[in-house]
């Protein structure tokens, strides 16, 4: 009987996340101190970020209308220091749609330790970028996010 973990199930922890990203800590992640460096948990919520939108339709809609996500903020705690070898989680949900922009929060949940070690929340701005402007969150992602999410996110 092995005691890996089941690499097809997303931990407990993260279950009111509908995009998870598994990713190994690498040796070059971590820093002078012996820990993983302070800017490598904001790699980790872009990738997640990314995996929300091309696991979902929108990323084709955004590509046909020139339409695009620009980070506008992110933020990050850092709960636990975090050590080479592990594996982390990386969680993604939209936790609020206004008329231009997302939330996302993010969670990263350690392997070794079994627990969230860092969260974080970015917000982007949907934009379009050859009139150089943000623009309404077309419906087609509201619904979308509504979907994946469960819940509406009506103006």
């Amino acid at each position: 009987m092995s005691m890996k973990p089941d690499r097809n199930r997303k931990p407990e922890q993260l279950a009111d996340y509908p995009v998870v990203v598994e990713l190994p800590i690498q040796w070059g992640d971590q820093d002078a101190f012996g820990h993983v460096n302070n800017i490598v948990a904001f790699r980790w919520f872009e990738s997640s970020r990314i995996a929300y939108i091309e696991q979902s339709q929108v990323g084709n809609f955004m590509d046909r209308s020139g339409l695009g996500p620009i980070l506008a903020s992110v933020t990050c705690n850092y709960r636990r220091q975090l050590h080479y070898p592990d594996t982390v989680s990386i969680g993604s949900r939209v936790t609020k749609i206004g008329r231009t922009s997302m939330t996302i929060d993010h969670a990263v949940y350690s392997e070794k330790l079994q627990m969230i070690t860092t969260d974080g929340v970015s917000t982007i701005v949907i934009f379009d970028y050859q009139a150089n402007r943000p623009v309404r969150v077309p419906d087609e992602l509201r619904e979308d996010c509504a979907l994946r999410e469960g819940r509406s996110f009506d103006l």
